[in-house]
């Protein structure tokens, strides 16, 4: 089995991309052990001797549906692969606010959840608490600064796919273990772009 692990915000169109990848590949079967990850796009962007978004959280556009993930991910794990879909969907297939509890609300309800049970967590102050030692272990451990970054051990890299498989499960088996073999098989690349984008 090949364990990595690959972290998100739900505001990133090329999070959603690889992670479309991820869980197209696991619902065909893939053999992986996939740790995914809460990283923070808005505490990446907070300017030297600015306010941490811990530290002001509902001034953040992407904390409550990171907040709700890893809720979600730790106490439900048979819902998180749908919230996880329909999250990223929310916001770039729907383009509603991820901040929007109502919007978010139906997301878990038609997973299954009751959402007052997880507003009642976030409450608490917890879930900020996992979302922020996930976002500072990512970007300690890995240097991560952005998402998706795929991590083994303490080697990261930033990727971005341009397009989802689809739901084609085989392909996204193949584009992920690609992008973990180079990870982990080929640590003399440092850097490979394109000039332009093919479309």
């Amino acid at each position: 089995m090949t364990s990595f692990a690959v972290n998100y915000d739900y505001r990133c169109p090329f999070a959603r991309i690889a992670h479309m990848h991820l869980l197209d590949g696991l619902e065909a079967g893939a053999n992986w052990d996939v740790t995914f990850m809460a990283f923070s796009l808005g505490q990446v962007h907070v300017e030297e001797g600015g306010t941490d978004v811990w530290d002001a959280p509902e001034t953040d556009t992407g904390l409550m549906a990171l907040q709700v993930s890893v809720i979600v991910r730790d106490q439900y794990p048979h819902a998180f692969r749908t919230v996880h879909r329909r999250l990223f969907d929310l916001r770039h297939v729907e383009s509603k606010d991820l901040n929007d509890r109502d919007e978010v609300g139906k997301v878990l309800v038609d997973a299954g959840l009751d959402p007052e049970s997880i507003w009642a967590e976030i409450d608490t102050g917890s879930p900020l608490q996992v979302v922020r030692a996930e976002h500072e272990a990512a970007a300690t451990v890995s240097n991560a600064w952005g998402v998706p970054t795929f991590m083994v051990g303490g080697d990261g890299v930033f990727v971005r796919l341009m397009e989802t498989a689809n739901g084609d499960g085989d392909l996204a088996i193949r584009t992920v273990d690609r992008v973990v073999d180079m990870l982990t098989g080929w640590p003399q690349l440092n850097e490979f772009k394109h000039t332009s984008i093919r479309r």
